[in-house]
C-alpha cells in the first residue's frame, strides 16, 4: 500500500500542488468489484483545499488516472454502519449517497480518522460522524489548547498532521540545498555515519557561537534598557504640561462655544428679518393698487376714448392683484384678507358700472339706427352698422376682463345685446325685404294684376303679403307655378325677357346686401365679446340633414334640449342665429314671391344661391351665413324640381284636338325655349348637375310624351307626329349642343330617320297599289319554291296579267297619283318645321328603288317577254320635279 501511495503522490497529486494523506482501496457495494482509491488530499497552498479523490487504475497499463473529486465541506454525513462489530462498508453523504466496502476494516478506519481530524482542523466538526467507534474520534487535550499561545497551537495541530502525515516528501528547494552541502563532501554518500558525525559537529559549533553572541549583547542590553527608563520619566513630564494645556484649553472651548451660539442667534435672527422684508416686499409690490387706478375703477368716463383707456388699464391692474399667487401661509394675514376684500368690492362695483353702461349703449343704438330706417324705405339697401360697431368695440378688452372676471354679467350683456339688436335688424330687414318685394312686383304685369301699382306700393307685412298675392292670382291665372305648358301658350311679349332679367338682379341685390351685414356683425361678435377662446354656454340645435343633388345640406333649428357648445364658432353661431333669426323666414317669402311671379325665376334663384352659398361655405363651412343659405337652398332646389315635376305632369295630361292637324307639340317646342334659357343662366355655374338631371328627367318625358300623343292623334299619321317633332328635338340638342344630352340627340335622330323612312313606304304603297299586289304575289311564288323563271306559267302570274296591270299605270296615271300623294303629305305635314321638301325627296328615292325592283323582278321572271313599264326614271324624276314646283 505504500507503494501504490507513493507512486500516486509522484504521478497525480504533486503535479497540482496536493499532498496525499490517507488512502483506502475500495469497490462499490453491490456491484461487481471493480477497484479503485479514494484518497484524503491537502492542498500545498493556501488557503488550503481538502478534497476526497477518486481514484482509478487505467485498463491499458499500470498507470492511475484521476476519476472523480470532492470538496470536504461538501461531505454531510459519515455513515461506518456498525461502531461495533468488524464491518468494511461505509458511506459517504456528498450531493447523493456513495456506498463503498473497503478492502479491509483497518484501511476503512483509518480512512474514517484522518477525514475526522482533517474536520477538526479545517471544517470546524460540520461533519457528522455515525456509527463510528470512539476510539476513532479522539479529540486534541482540551488543557494543551487553552494552556498553550496560539502559536504553540498551531504547533500542535501540525503535530497531528504530522501523525496524520506518515511521510513527508521534501520539497524542491530541501532537496537542491542538500544535493549542494553533499557535493560539498566527497564521502557523504560513501560512508553517510561520517558525514552525519560532520553534520553534528558542525551544528554544535554554531550553537556556541550563537551563545557567545547572545552573552556579548548583555552589556547592550542593558544600556537599551536604561535609555528606556530616561524616556518614560521624559514622556511622564510631557504628559503632565498635556495635561495643564488641557485644562487651559478646556475654558477656552466654553468661551468659544458660547461665542457660536450667539453668533448664529444673530445669524438666524438676519435670516428671518431678510426673510419677512422679502414677504413684505411682495405683497406691497403685487397687492398693492394706484390710487389712481382706484378713481378710474370708482368714478372712471366710460363714454371717452381716454377714459375708457384709463379704465382698461386700471381693470387689468386690479385682474393681476387679484390673480397674484400668494405664497403658503398669506391668505392667513388680516391684511391681506382685508385687501382682497376690498379688490373683490371693487371688482363687483365696476363690473356693475360697466354692465349698466353698455345695456344704456345698446338700447340708444337701436334709438340711433331706427332713425335711419326711413332713409333706406324706398332704396333697396341695408343700413350700415360700422359706426356702432367701432364704438363698441373700444369696449372689448372691458369685455374679455368681464369674461374673466365675472361670466353672469358678461352673459346678461350677451343676452342683451342679442334682444336689443334682434329686434332692430328685423325691422331693418323686413322693411328692406319690403322694398325688395315691391321692386319685384310694382312695374311688372303680374304687379298690376295683384294690384300693386308702381314701385311706391308698400306691401303690409311679409307674410300677408304672400296670402293676398295667392288669393288675388288665382282667379286671373291658370297656376302661378308657369309651368313650360303655360309658357308656351303666351306671347313672345309676355314672356317678357326684361323682367326675369330684374327679377334677377333684385334677388342678386338682396343677397349681395345680406352677405356683408352678417359678416361685419359676425366679425363684429367675434373682436368684442372676445370669442377666440373656447368658451362654453349651454345652447339648443337640433340637426335634419336634407340630401340633396350637391351634396348635404345641414339645416338647424332650436329645441327644448339642453347642449354644451364647447367652441368659438358654436357661440358665434348660435348669436347669429337669434339676432338674424327673421333672415331665413323673410328669404323663404321672397323665393315663394318669386316662384308664383314666374317659376323660370327658380333657375335664376338656383344659380344665384348656388354660388354665394359655395363662396360662404369656402370662408366658413360651419358659419351662420353659410348654414342659413344652405338652408334656403334647399328651398330653392326644392321650387326647382317641383317646377320641373308641374311640367312633367302637364305633359301627361296635354290633350290634341282631334279636328286639326298635330304639328310640332307644344311642350316640344317649350322644351326648347326652356333648355335655351337655362343654358344662359346657368353657363359657369357651380350647380350644374341639378340641371343636367333635369335636363334628362325633362326630355324623358318629352319622349314619352311625343309617342303618346302620336298614338291617340286620329287626323295625323303617327309616323308624321313622331318624324316631325323628333326631328324638331333633334335639331334643339344640335343646336345648343347640351353634353349630357348626347345619348338622347342620338336617339332623337335615330327615331326621326326610323319613322320618316315608316311614312314614305307606307304612303307609296297607294299610287300603284295593283302593281304592287301584283308583284308581292310574284314574290310568295318564289318564296314557295317556283323558279322564277317559271312564274309566268302561273295562270294568274302571266304575261298578259302582267301586261294588263302596266297598263292601268301609263305615265300621264302615274303623274296623277304622285300629284295626289303631294297633296295628302302637304296636309300631313306642319308649316313649321319645313320637312315636305324633304320627306318629297324621300318619296322619290323610295320610288326609283320600287321602279327598279320591279323591272328586276319582269327580267328574271319573264325573260326574253320585251315587258317594260310605261314610264322610265326620268320620267319619275321629271314628274316629281314638276309637282313640287306647281305647289
Amino acid at each position: 500500500m505504500t507503494a501504490i501511495k507513493h507512486a500516486l503522490q509522484r504521478d497525480i497529486f504533486t503535479p497540482n500542488d496536493e499532498r496525499l494523506l490517507s488512502i483506502v482501496n475500495v469497490c462499490k457495494a453491490g456491484k461487481k468489484k471493480r477497484n479503485c482509491f479514494l484518497c484524503a488530499t491537502v492542498t500545498t497552498e493556501r488557503p488550503v483545499q481538502v478534497n476526497v479523490v477518486k481514484v482509478k487504475k487505467s485498463d491499458k497499463g499500470d498507470f492511475y488516472k484521476r476519476q472523480t473529486a470532492w470538496a470536504l465541506r461538501d461531505l454531510a454525513v459519515v455513515d461506518a454502519k456498525d461502531a461495533v462489530k468488524e464491518n468494511p462498508e461505509f458511506d459517504l453523504h456528498f450531493d447523493k449517497v456513495y456506498k463503498w466496502v473497503a478492502s479491509s476494516t483497518a484501511e476503512k478506519n483509518t480512512f474514517i480518522s484522518c477525514i475526522w481530524k482533517l474536520n477538526q482542523r479545517y471544517l470546524r466538526k460540520k461533519i457528522d460522524f455515525i456509527n463510528v467507534s470512539s476510539q476513532l474520534l479522539e479529540e486534541l487535550p482540551k488543557v494543551a489548547e487553552e494552556s498553550v499561545p496560539s502559536g504553540e497551537n498551531q504547533s500542535v495541530a501540525g503535530g497531528d498532521e504530522e501523525a496524520v502525515d506518515e511521510y513527508q516528501e521534501l520539497n524542491a528547494r530541501e532537496e537542491q540545498d542538500i544535493e549542494i552541502m553533499m557535493e560539498g563532501c566527497e564521502y557523504a554518500i560513501s560512508n553517510a555515519e561520517a558525514f552525519a558525525e560532520k553534520l553534528s559537529r558542525e551544528l554544535q559549533v554554531l550553537d556556541g557561537a550563537n551563545i557567545q553572541s547572545i552573552m556579548a549583547s548583555e552589556k547592550q542590553v542593558n544600556i537599551l534598557m536604561k535609555l528606556l527608563d530616561e524616556a518614560l520619566k521624559e514622556v511622564d513630564q510631557i504628559e503632565l504640561k498635556l495635561s495643564s494645556y488641557e485644562e487651559m484649553l478646556q475654558s477656552v472651548k466654553e468661551q468659544m462655544d458660547q461665542i457660536s451660539e450667539s453668533n448664529h442667534l444673530i445669524h438666524l435672527s438676519n435670516t428671518n428679518n431678510v426673510k419677512l422684508l422679502s414677504e413684505i416686499e411682495f405683497l406691497v409690490n403685487h397687492m398693492d393698487l394706484a390710487k389712481g387706478h382706484i378713481k378710474a375703477l370708482q368714478e372712471g368716463d366710460l363714454t371717452s376714448s381716454r377714459g375708457i383707456e384709463a379704465c382698461t388699464n386700471a381693470a387689468d391692474a386690479l385682474l393681476q392683484c387679484m390673480n397674484v399667487a400668494l405664497r403658503p401661509g398669506h391668505d392667513m394675514l388680516h391684511a391681506v384678507k382685508q385687501q382682497q376684500q376690498r379688490f373683490s368690492d371693487l371688482r363687483e362695483q365696476f363690473a356693475r358700472r360697466l354692465a349698466s353702461h353698455l345695456n344704456s349703449v345698446f338700447v340708444q343704438q337701436g334709438h340711433d339706427q331706427s332713425s335711419t330706417l326711413a332713409q333706406h324705405s324706398v332704396e333697396l339697401t341695408l343700413p350700415n352698422h360700422h359706426p356702432f360697431h367701432r364704438d363698441l368695440l373700444r369696449y372689448a378688452k372691458l369685455m374679455e376682463w368681464l369674461k374673466n372676471t365675472d361670466y353672469g354679467k358678461y352673459e346678461g350683456l350677451t343676452k342683451n345685446y342679442m334682444d336689443y339688436l334682434s329686434r332692430l335688424y328685423e325691422r331693418e330687414i323686413k322693411d328692406f325685404f319690403e322694398v325688395a318685394k315691391i321692386k319685384m312686383t310694382g312695374t311688372t304685369r303680374e304687379g298690376k294684376k295683384f294690384g300693386l301699382h308702381g314701385s311706391s306700393g308698400k306691401l303690409t307685412g311679409s307674410t300677408s303679403s304672400l296670402n293676398k298675392l295667392s288669393v288675388q292670382s288665382s282667379g286671373n291665372r291658370r297656376s302661378q307655378s308657369s309651368s313650360l305648358l303655360d309658357m308656351g301658350n303666351m306671347s313672345a311679349s309676355d314672356l317678357d325677357v326684361a323682367d326675369r332679367t330684374k327679377f334677377d338682379k333684385i334677388f342678386e341685390q338682396v343677397l349681395s346686401e345680406l352677405e356683408p351685414l352678417c359678416l361685419a356683425e359676425q366679425d363684429f361678435i367675434s373682436k368684442f365679446f372676445k370669442l377666440q377662446q373656447h368658451q362654453s354656454i349651454s345652447g339648443t340645435t337640433t340637426n335634419e340633414a336634407e340630401e340633396m343633388d350637391g351634396g348635404t345640406l345641414s339645416r338647424s333649428y332650436t329645441s327644448g334640449i339642453p347642449q354644451t357648445i364647447s367652441s368659438e364658432k358654436d357661440m358665434i353661431r348660435q348669436m347669429m342665429t337669434k339676432i338674424f333669426r327673421c333672415i331665413e323666414p323673410e328669404l323663404n317669402n321672397l323665393i315663394a314671391l318669386g316662384d308664383k311671379i314666374d317659376s323660370f325665376n327658380s333657375l335664376y334663384m338656383l344659380v344665384k344661391m348656388s354660388h354665394h352659398v359655395w363662396t360662404a361655405q369656402n370662408v366658413d363651412p360651419a358659419s351662420f351665413l353659410s348654414t342659413t343659405l344652405g338652408n334656403v337652398l334647399v328651398t330653392v332646389k326644392r321650387n326647382f324640381d317641383k317646377c320641373i315635376s308641374n311640367q312633367m305632369k302637364q305633359m301627361d295630361e296635354v290633350k290634341i284636338s282631334k279636328k286639326s292637324k298635330v304639328g310640332i307639340l307644344p311642350f316640344v317646342a317649350e322644351f326648347e325655349e326652356f333648355a335655351a334659357l337655362a343654358e344662359s343662366i346657368f353657363k359657369n355655374a357651380e350647380r350644374r348637375g341639378d340641371l343636367d338631371k333635369a335636363y334628362i328627367k325633362l326630355i324623358r318625358a318629352v319622349f314619352v310624351s311625343v309617342e303618346k300623343v302620336a298614338n291617340e292623334s286620329q287626323k295625323t299619321p303617327r309616323d308624321v307626329v313622331m318624324m316631325e317633332n323628333f326631328h324638331h328635338i333633334f335639331a334643339t340638342l344640335s343646336r345648343l349642343k347640351i353634353s349630357c344630352l348626347e345619348a338622347e340627340k342620338k336617339e332623337a335622330k335615330q327615331k326621326y330617320t326610323d319613322h320618316l323612312q315608316s311614312y314614305v313606304i307606307y304612303s307609296l304603297g297607294q299610287p300603284l297599289e295593283k302593281l304592287n299586289h301584283f308583284f308581292e304575289g310574284v314574290e310568295a311564288r318564289v318564296a314557295q319554291g317556283i323558279r322564277e323563271e317559271e312564274v309566268s306559267y302561273q295562270l294568274a302570274f302571266n304575261k298578259q296579267e302582267l301586261r294588263k296591270v302596266i297598263k292601268e299605270y301609263p305615265g300621264k296615271e302615274v303623274k296623277k297619283g304622285l300629284d295626289n300623294l303631294y297633296k295628302k303629305v302637304d296636309k300631313h305635314l306642319c308649316e313649321e318645321e319645313n320637312l315636305l321638301q324633304v320627306v318629297w325627296h324621300s318619296m322619290q328615292d323610295e320610288f326609283i328603288r320600287q321602279y327598279k325592283h320591279f323591272e328586276g323582278l319582269i327580267a328574271r321572271c319573264y325573260p326574253g317577254s320585251g315587258i317594260t313599264m310605261e314610264f322610265t326614271i326620268q320620267d319619275i324624276l321629271d314628274y316629281c320635279s314638276s309637282i313640287a314646283q306647281s305647289h
